[in-house]
């Protein structure tokens, strides 16, 4: 009897022994998820996020009265140079003065998007948005990259880029998509030809060879889906830069009546980039290396992400309190405006063009940019 217990307490030791090194051999899981969850979100996520499909779903042309696609980047210099078709533009930080641009109806489906997974914009919108009662409100967290990143997409641009590009002669291929005789013959935007959608196939020899050159169509507006059919036609074709003036002709004529030609100059001390009021990356790379306090540089992000890590010579005025402060901006020594992705520092630049235009030095920093807690930074081009 005592040798029997003794093997059966052997076979429960046995079981036990095994039991633990099972539990021992994948501690990697649970670890793993501990540490995800004990990190701190760069900031408070919208609880109603959705992916690209749902938007693509909700894409119409026109768009359906109960559905708004919102685009709460600044509106210069990101939305003027692309966006998600038929999303309107109402930035985070002009939203209260805005709010007469969202639907009456508080059940109407609001998706609001910005520049990606590091963008905060769209997050805080819609909380704002549901705070004054809009019941169906969605984030497409992934955002204008993502949306650009599938190759059967394109952006929409706005009639003041259109404008831009004609007037600093760029190489475009501007296309009319209407009837021929009942619209474009009538009228229609300086520089471009006439292709109707409707003798696509038949004309689309007058596309350009070069495959990578850029292509923008344009109809009657955001009730005419001509462009965008012939938009979809030019990417099967293989071209590779194409975008759509969604608002089209009747936005033109009401835009170039009053549109203007001046520009910011820049100084000769300071190298620009592509867009206007940009500062070329190299060159700033040089100037916070070399000479960091020659340049007044402002971080516009907001105050919890200025104390995550930015540059040592900036000051922080969040771009929702920059316009009653533009005032006391100095005059005796350039300006450089940075964010994280380039749009807040954008918008920032065209704020003080309109509050206070007499100062011409100033910049902003186009571009992905991260901090690191060495004081060091990351800089990639723009989306």
């Amino acid at each position: 009897m005592p040798h029997r217990i003794i093997s059966a307490a052997f076979a429960i030791l046995f079981i036990i022994s095994a039991l633990i090194g099972c539990a021992t051999q994948q501690p990697a899981a649970p670890v793993q998820v501990a540490a995800d969850a004990s990190a701190e979100p760069a900031f408070e996520p919208f609880h109603e996020i959705v992916d690209m499909a749902f938007v693509a779903g909700h894409i119409t042309i026109p768009m359906a009265e109960n559905v708004m696609l919102i685009d709460a980047r600044p509106y210069k210099p990101k939305y003027i140079q692309g966006h998600i078709p038929m999303a309107v533009s109402i930035p985070d930080s002009q939203f209260d003065k805005m709010i007469d641009k969202l639907p009456a109806d508080k059940n109407s489906l609001l998706i609001f998007y910005c520049g990606g997974l590091k963008c905060k914009l769209s997050h805080k919108s819609a909380m704002k948005a549901e705070k004054l009662g809009y019941t169906n409100v969605k984030v497409f967290a992934d955002g204008y990259p993502v949306w650009m990143a599938d190759k059967a997409h394109y952006p929409a641009v706005s009639a003041g880029w259109v404008k831009s590009q004609i007037d600093k002669g760029a190489d475009m291929v501007l296309v009319d998509s209407r009837p021929k005789k009942a619209k474009y013959d009538k009228g229609h935007i300086p520089s471009a030809i006439s292709i109707p959608d409707t003798y696509f196939d038949d004309q689309k020899d007058q596309l350009p060879s070069d495959k990578n050159q850029l292509l923008v169509f344009y109809c009657g507006g955001l009730k005419c889906k001509l462009s965008h059919k012939s938009a979809a036609k030019a990417i099967t074709m293989g071209y590779t830069n194409v975008k759509v003036f969604a608002d089209g002709y009747p936005a033109w004529m009401a835009y170039a009546g009053k549109a203007s030609t001046a520009t910011v100059a820049a100084t000769a001390a300071i190298k620009g980039g592509v867009e206007e009021g940009s500062i070329d990356h190299a060159e700033f790379r040089r100037i916070v290396t070399e000479n960091p306090e020659s340049i007044y540089l402002v971080d516009v992000r907001d105050a919890d992400e200025f104390k995550k890590g930015s540059l040592k010579t900036a000051v922080n005025i969040p771009v929702d309190d920059l316009e009653e402060k533009i005032k006391t901006l100095p005059a005796d020594r350039p300006i450089v405006f940075i964010c994280g992705t380039g749009a807040r520092s954008g918008e920032s630049f065209y704020m003080v063009q309109d509050v206070r235009p007499e100062l011409k030095n100033v910049f902003y920093l186009d571009g992905e940019m991260s901090f690191n807690k060495d004081g060091s930074f990351d800089l990639k081009k723009p989306i």
